[in-house]
């Protein structure tokens, strides 16, 4: 009898345990399918970091970048990876979305080694490849930095050819572009068969009058639903941060990620790994955002509304700031 008893307990307890058992709140995140941020994604989810910090990640996989930016506007996911341009545009809109920076804004012009080029004034009349269209930000800061250092015009002077990033990098490859601007995770691909960065994005920074990391992209989300969800977005933030902490400083967590990478070669591999440690931001703060200000001024007299919009100045809420976040990353890698 008392056997049956403690059975008929053990039931009842297993039956309620689904009925008081806590599900954690979900974050949904738009991602493109083959995009670098599947490598952060898959640290997250392989060190539970999701569940650490109190919460279920959902990746969504998207098909574009345009495709990311509907899902967010049609709440179809809470956060998506893109620039703070466009959230700064945004805000001009009467939109409430906001970014947490990431990442710096990293590559510059790539050059064909065996050319030996040595000024920018080389590149006249010749076929310079841009992946990222007419305001991609990298061509108009370099555009800005032509004017200013060499009084050169190389948008009018060279022959601008606009085409996706893997077509730029095998239009260099057969020798068909002199020099290119790619996104970066094709830039290191160049950067290892042997292709030169002519002039760095910090080059034209500093010679521009900017003297500081330039934050670029980050985690964007509507301001009223991280008020709404102030420990979901706390705890993305912070699996995210603890992420890139992990690929700043574990070599073996690279090699476990490697495949995802589709690195063609140990080159390729130790160049991705190698730029996107050099591109994770390490601090952000007043400093930071006052040389977004600068830029965005640049930026807007060479792009024009085709890439700021109405926007007339950075917004205040452009950049979410929180400080419950430590930006103090590990600049060197350790094991």
């Amino acid at each position: 009898m008392m056997t049956m008893k403690k059975h008929f307990i053990l039931l009842l307890l297993f039956i309620s345990l689904p009925v008081f058992a806590k599900s954690l709140p979900e974050v949904r995140l738009g991602v493109l399918k083959y995009g670098t941020v599947n490598w952060e994604i898959d640290v997250i989810k392989h060190h539970q970091l999701d569940k650490k910090y109190q919460f279920e990640l959902k990746a969504v996989s998207l098909a574009s970048k345009n495709a990311s930016l509907i899902a967010l506007q049609s709440h179809a996911v809470d956060i998506i990876l893109s620039d703070w341009l466009w959230v700064n545009r945004q805000r001009f809109n009467d939109k409430t979305f906001t970014l947490f920076p990431t990442s710096i804004a990293t590559g510059g012009l790539f050059v064909r080694a065996d050319l030996d080029i040595a000024s920018i004034h080389a590149l006249k009349n010749k076929k310079i490849g841009i992946a990222g269209g007419a305001v991609d930000k990298n061509w108009l800061l370099l555009q800005a930095y032509s004017k200013k250092r060499y009084a050169f015009d190389i948008h009018q002077e060279s022959q601008p050819t606009f085409a996706t990033p893997p077509l730029i990098n095998r239009l260099m490859l057969r020798n068909d572009l002199t020099a290119a601007i790619n996104f970066w995770h094709y830039g290191a691909r160049l950067k290892a068969e042997g292709f030169e960065l002519l002039i760095t994005v910090a080059d034209m920074l500093t010679e521009l009058g900017v003297d500081t990391q330039l934050p670029l992209l980050g985690w964007v989300f509507d301001e009223t639903w991280a008020e709404q969800h102030p420990k979901e977005i706390t705890g993305f933030l912070k699996a995210s941060l603890k992420a890139k902490q992990l690929l700043l400083s574990s070599d073996k967590e690279w090699q476990r990620i490697r495949p995802l990478t589709k690195a063609e070669s140990p080159e390729v591999f130790e160049a991705l790994k190698k730029e996107y440690r050099a591109g994770i931001l390490a601090q952000f703060g007043r400093k930071e955002i006052e040389a977004s200000k600068q830029v965005l001024k640049i930026l807007a007299e060479q792009g024009g509304r085709a890439l700021v919009g109405k926007a007339k100045y950075l917004s205040s809420g452009t950049f979410w700031l929180n400080n419950d976040l430590n930006f103090s990353l590990p600049k060197q890698p350790i094991e």
